[in-house]
């Protein structure tokens, strides 16, 4: 008892106020951002009203303190990269690579995502597993959305094998670092490049076996929440009616159609084509398409909006000629939405031709949807009737400008901006610097990060609006919050009490029964506090532990490197795992259903292969 009365009573207020959060964060009953100010203002009340001073009279755990966790430059980053993940989305940087891999992928999905996996997880060996999850989060969202894979099912596993891979060499993760230069600070041998290696490698294994067995049935499903697509906004395999001008010097200029349609009009089916005076019906089957042709074409809005990616592609001289009208300048402002044709419209019985769409609404007409009907005339001559839906291209500005008009109504939840490949290589540029200079240390991760979010809207990849947009509160108040509550936790000596507690639970037990309580302490403690945190806090008593028990000291601070890894319960434990929450639309027990299982198998399995390998039994 005497160990509990040498520290202060606020410790106990603050293990109430992490309990009760993180309490609030799995039943999920009330948001997370407003659980996350719940926490930060009972510090805040806490140490108001009983400070805790230290030798000097000075409180140890302050306002500043408690709230400079929303400054965290841990924080910061991951702010900064959501922001570099905008951007890419954006411009649609990746689309090159997705394309590749999208074409494998669509018959061996499963294949495809292995190797994807693999590939970060040994990369993460050699590189710092920060960096390799920001390369990969855009490449696997933009695959996701070309197969129609929920996100939350590939980035939860994204992160968790990242991990795994970085805790098998000396630079995989900045907690190996971290504790090496602790322990070695201590008077310890530095440790080598492949010092714990082999013990790694066993937990990356077991870890990764359970990742491709457990996470299909662990994960959620959140298809509906992803950012293409809404419980309103999904129009499923509802078909538009189009047509495509094929001018002169067109990519479409001597393809020849089979089965109705072409090697580059994929999921488009082609209805008619004008030709001069004269319609050609289907089938035509063999036909090959001339300069002059217009193509009636039938599919869904999200095929569209794909081929509306490319703006040198299938659409480029209608949209050129019918949207900018000579200024440039509105090219990365592009939105798509749904409209419908108003009862009582000027527009119904009028044809496309009459109405002046473009002039009228300065928005350009790309699709029309008549409910159980198949249209086959050309949509200049098409007439528009009440109920119509019709699919609309214009900028920001026009779009808005639909939400006055009488004659359309705007249904804005099916609002989307066209990314713009036009900075698509800019945005490689810059991405590819920041990965550079974080990866090789030449600058901080949060100063590479921040930089990378600065050129990203400098260079007009993204405006200040969409950047801004990219960043998430919820994240914000959540990282601020844990780290208000790992600092106070530190400050107060709470986190020194459970680790001496835990140590003098298992005094006198068995080599191999200590080691494996040290390991699982760390473990768990790792995802409260930081994993930098845990780190430094254990490398001292692991030394102390081990010249007490006699054995030699790299075996428990080896554990620590280990252990400090496992930050798989919570968001909270690792930035990466906060890196992948908003594009997998996460909760925070998402993590405690597949992490849990996780952790407490690699557990078990250093538990038996330490005291072996070390030659503890």
């Amino acid at each position: 008892m005497d160990m509990f009365t040498d520290y202060p009573w606020q410790i106990w207020g603050v293990y109430g106020v992490i309990i009760a959060a993180i309490t609030g964060y799995v039943l999920n009953r009330i948001d997370m951002a407003l659980v996350s100010l719940c926490a930060v203002i009972a510090l805040l009340a806490l140490f108001q009203f009983f400070p805790l001073p230290d030798a000097t009279g000075t409180p140890v755990v302050t306002m500043t303190s408690i709230l400079s966790g929303f400054a965290h430059p841990a924080l910061m980053s991951v702010l900064a990269l959501l922001v570099i993940g905008q951007a890419l989305y954006q411009s649609d940087a990746l689309n090159a690579a997705t394309n590749m891999l999208t074409r494998y992928g669509v018959r061996h999905p499963h294949l495809v995502l292995l190797g994807l996996f693999i590939t970060a997880m040994l990369v993460s060996a050699f590189l710092n597993n920060t960096p390799v999850v920001i390369i990969f989060i855009p490449i696997l969202a933009a695959l996701a959305r070309r197969m129609d894979i929920p996100t939350s099912r590939v980035m939860m596993p994204l992160s968790f094998l990242c991990i795994l891979g970085g805790m098998t060499t000396l630079i995989g993760s900045s907690t190996n670092m971290l504790a090496a230069g602790s322990a070695e600070a201590s008077g310890m041998d530095p440790i080598g490049f492949f010092d714990f290696a082999l013990p790694g490698l066993v937990l990356a294994g077991a870890g990764g076996l359970y990742m491709f067995c457990a996470a299909p049935f662990l994960l959620p499903n959140r298809q509906e929440d992803d950012n293409d697509s809404s419980d309103e906004g999904n129009t499923g395999g509802r078909q538009y009616i189009a047509q495509i001008h094929i001018n002169a010097r067109h990519r479409l200029i001597g393809e020849v159609i089979t089965a109705g349609t072409t090697p580059d009009l994929k999921n488009i089916t082609i209805r008619s084509i004008r030709r001069g005076e004269r319609t050609i019906l289907p089938p035509f089957d063999g036909e090959t398409l001339m300069q002059g042709d217009i193509l009636l074409i039938a599919a869904t809005r999200q095929t569209l909006a794909e081929t509306l990616k490319s703006r040198d592609g299938i659409f480029k001289s209608l949209i050129n000629v019918s949207l900018y009208a000579g200024d440039e300048s509105q090219q990365d402002q592009l939105s798509l939405t749904e409209t419908v044709v108003a009862p009582g419209s000027r527009m119904a019985e009028r044809t496309v031709e009459q109405i002046s769409f473009y002039h009228e609404t300065e928005c350009f007409l790309l699709g029309i949807q008549r409910r159980h009907r198949m249209l086959r005339l050309p949509m200049d001559d098409i007439r528009l009737k009440a109920g119509d839906v019709l699919l609309v291209m214009g900028t920001r500005d026009a779009i808005q400008g639909l939400r006055h008009s009488r004659d359309l109504l705007l249904m804005e939840w099916s609002t989307e901006e066209v990314p713009d490949n036009n900075k698509a290589k800019l945005a490689r540029l810059i991405f590819g610097v920041t990965i550079v200079m974080a990866s090789t240390g030449l600058l901080p991760i949060v100063v590479a990060a921040v930089a990378g979010a600065t050129a990203m809207v400098l260079a007009g990849v993204l405006d200040v609006r969409q950047a801004v947009r990219a960043l998430d509160v919820r994240i914000y108040l959540l990282i601020g919050a844990s780290l208000a509550m790992a600092g106070a936790m530190q400050e107060t000596g709470g986190a020194t009490l459970l680790a001496t507690s835990a140590v003098a639970l298992v005094e006198g037990a068995p080599l191999p029964l200590i080691l494996s309580a040290f390991f699982l302490l760390i473990a768990l403690l790792t995802n409260v506090l930081s994993n930098n945190a845990t780190a430094v806090l254990f490398v001292p008593i692991a030394l102390n532990t081990a010249h007490d028990l006699g054995v030699d000291p790299m075996v428990f601070v080896y554990t620590v490197i280990l252990a400090a890894n496992c930050s798989f319960l919570t968001p909270i434990a690792y930035q990466t795992n906060l890196l992948v929450m908003a594009p997998g639309h996460y909760q925070f027990r998402d993590y405690i259903k597949l992490g849990l299982p996780l952790l407490l198998i690699l557990w078990v399995v250093y538990s038996l292969f330490a005291p072996w390998y070390y030659g503890l039994v």
